[in-house]
């Protein structure tokens, strides 16, 4: 589901006059998912005008660098440093609630100048799986939950996270899960929260508290990936600025605090025959079909090679750890947490797999592009899942990749997922990763200081 179902451009037009709006940001989702673009005054917003950006943009690392001397990367971005021609998405138009002056932001997509769209931008990608589904008849359907931390402000990044003071005056020094005493802790900042995204249009659902110190979960009603996408990449933001008016920190770190558990964005999927609306995953007397074990098999077979994406940054293999709340293997079961892919229980309709490897840091339409893309694998493959583990999976072997650097030979090595998501894409990104590691490797930590110093 759209922010703005079916919005126009010039519904968009009588929208921003309604809303008097004085300026627009002009948002692309980066590889990373943070927003980059410009801001406009609200008169020199056109359609005709459009908007441009270099191709560098969508190739640089979180700490804005790009790769030199990767052949197959600088194939795909032009060395001329060359602009991309943005389009406004009207139906992503929607208000920004912490600005001073009525204000407005809008997703853009990227282009080439023969008017195709740019290959490796994220909302391409998500839409290129999109399209192998509704070739086949089919619809997807996810439901995003996504956890992240509070955290006391910190302007020195060599010191470790606290957990922020709520309205006890104390911060949180055990594990709350599930109280609702913990929330109230906040509840100026989460009236806040809840008052943006209604002004957003982003149909969050629950809150929850998470088991972490100060560790919470917002999950999202059910709809299309790309409209959910939008959604996620908004609200992270939203978050960010809400947190940062009530003077603490909102993180989607994978693991931000060293003896806390990780932060995940779990991602409920379906798929529904387009033309009838029937989840596809039952068969007509209610029992799972064939196609959504299938569906299980691909996630099984091919999410190790997309772990890079999923697990994007060195800090998320630190989430991946036994008896932390995050899987360690592929294993399947149902109502099972333990394990990768659980099954909830549910009616027919509502029969759906929850992809649970995905990290928070994750952006959200590469996340949903490349969960999709296994499943689509399996389901045309037919391939056969293992068989469902009854209890603990903690107990089982480690299968998914350990580390950036694995993960990423994985990637570039899986031809089935390079053809899926892109050729261009896979070697952008890959290139990507590899800097974002070789920076990584040039710092010194507190534990090499402490431990090797004086010992070795």
């Amino acid at each position: 589901m759209a922010i703005r179902e079916n919005f126009t451009y010039n519904d968009m037009e009588e929208w921003l006059n309604a809303k008097r709006v004085t300026e627009i940001e002009c948002l692309v989702p980066d590889l990373t998912g943070v927003a980059r673009g410009k801001i406009l005054p609200r008169v020199k917003f056109t359609e005709e005008r459009g908007m441009r950006l270099p191709e560098v943009v969508l190739g640089m690392t979180v700490t804005g660098n790009s790769p030199s001397g990767d052949v197959a990367f600088e194939r795909a971005i032009s060395s001329t440093d060359r602009d991309m021609i943005l389009k406004a998405d009207p139906t992503t138009i929607t208000t920004v609630p912490w600005a001073v002056d009525p204000t407005a932001q809008v997703i853009h997509d990227c282009y080439f100048a023969d008017g195709k769209l740019v290959d490796f931008a994220p909302r391409s990608v998500l839409r290129r799986v999109l399209r192998l589904y509704q070739q086949k008849g089919w619809k997807p359907l996810v439901a995003p939950e996504l956890e992240f931390y509070l955290t006391a402000k910190n302007i020195d990044p060599n010191l470790p996270l606290t957990s922020p003071i709520g309205r006890s005056g104390r911060g949180e020094t055990s594990r709350q899960v599930y109280s609702i005493d913990a929330v109230n802790e906040f509840d100026p900042l989460f009236e806040d929260i809840y008052d943006y995204c209604d002004m957003m249009n982003l149909d969050v659902d629950t809150l929850i508290h998470e088991i972490g110190a100060g560790q919470m979960e917002i999950n999202f009603q059910h709809g299309d990936p790309l409209g959910l996408a939008d959604k996620v990449f908004y609200f992270k933001r939203t978050l960010r600025e809400a947190a940062l008016k009530h003077d603490m920190y909102a993180t989607f770190m994978a693991k931000p605090m060293g003896g806390e558990p990780g932060s995940a964005m779990h991602v409920h999927q379906s798929v529904v025959d387009a033309a009838s609306g029937q989840n596809i995953f039952s068969d007509p007397d209610g029992s799972p079909a064939r196609i959504f074990h299938h569906y299980i098999g691909g996630l099984q077979r091919y999410m190790p090679s997309a772990m890079a994406i999923v697990a994007p940054y060195v800090n998320s293999y630190r989430r991946i750890v036994r008896h932390t709340a995050a899987p360690i293997n592929l294993q399947w079961g149902v109502d099972n947490r333990t394990v990768g892919f659980r099954v909830p229980v549910s009616g027919a309709q509502d029969r759906r797999v929850e992809n649970r490897v995905i990290g928070a840091d994750a952006n959200p339409y590469l996340a949903l592009a490349v969960t999709l893309a296994c499943g689509y694998l399996g389901m045309v493959e037919q391939i056969e899942p293992t068989t469902m583990v009854e209890g603990s999976a903690y107990n089982m072997q480690v299968e998914l990749p350990q580390g950036l650097p694995e993960a990423l030979a994985l990637l570039r090595g899986d031809d089935k997922l390079r053809e899926v998501l892109g050729e261009r894409f896979i070697d952008v990104y890959a290139a990507i990763k590899e800097l974002e590691h070789q920076e990584f490797m040039t710092v010194i930590s507190p534990w090499e200081r402490e431990h090797l110093l004086l010992h070795v």
